[in-house]
């Protein structure tokens, strides 16, 4: 038995009447088949606008996405650019810090060498302290000595000046200051002396007071009779022949 859009049909009773005639339902067909092509265009719309909506989608997350790998690149380069500065930092503060490192290492050389030529310094200073303590001791001695002496010598020194009638003292190290006291009756304050240097062999007579004109010729015979008392009175004599002729 066969069936049109869910009803039975008889065919043997469709066989035997004599017009046979079967109902197709063609309007209903057609009905029905509007509707599914109906249903068939809303569900391709539909369809059309979800993957058009999907493309957009996808679209704008590919944008996204590729705007995003930009911004990873972008921030990758300047990572990269960093990460160079920071290597050339690196490298500049190990530079640094070597030379740092040599400098420390060559001050602390200096600072040894230093400090041994400290301790060699102490031990010479000290060496020295004890030089110039045995020389002042030495000196101590000697000047206890030249007063024992001075203090025996005095007296003849005395009868000495009082025989050449002059004073003798010693100035500036290797020289003799000799005045005459008293030479000008008329002028007691009047300065007569002389400089006799005896620093060297050739005795010398820088300066004179009064000058006196003789007295290359007498410097002349202390050299060649080297008696100096003989000269210190010859000098004197003239000095007092000077006040003389006045």
């Amino acid at each position: 038995m066969a069936a049109i859009y869910g009803r039975p049909i008889d065919l043997a009773a469709l066989l035997e009447s004599q017009q046979p005639e079967v109902d197709l339902k063609i309007k209903d067909f057609e009905a029905s088949t509007r509707n599914f092509l109906k249903a068939v265009s809303l569900y391709t719309s539909r369809a059309i606008e979800e993957i058009s909506s999907r493309k957009t989608r996808h679209a704008a997350e590919l944008k996204k996405s590729a705007e995003k790998r930009q911004q990873a690149e972008v921030e990758i380069t300047a990572c990269k650019v960093k990460e160079i500065k920071l290597m050339e930092v690196l490298e500049k503060e190990q530079a640094e810090k070597k030379d740092s490192e040599s400098s420390v290492n060559e001050l602390k050389r200096q600072f040894g060498s230093i400090k041994e030529k400290c301790s060699t310094a102490d031990v010479e200073i000290e060496q020295y302290r004890e030089e110039v303590e045995s020389l002042r001791r030495e000196k101590t001695k000697d000047m206890n000595m030249l007063n024992k002496h001075a203090n025996r010598t005095s007296p003849e020194l005395e009868d000495l000046e009082s025989l050449l009638q002059c004073v003798m003292e010693g100035v500036e190290g290797d020289k003799i200051l000799v005045r005459f006291p008293g030479l000008d009756p008329l002028e007691r304050q009047r300065e007569f002396s002389l400089v006799i240097d005896v620093s060297s062999l050739t005795y010398k007579v820088p300066i004179t007071t009064p000058p006196l004109p003789t007295l290359p010729l007498l410097v002349d015979h202390l050299n060649s009779s080297r008696d100096i008392y003989t000269f210190i009175k010859t000098v004197r004599q003239a000095f007092q022949d000077f006040v003389d002729l006045r």
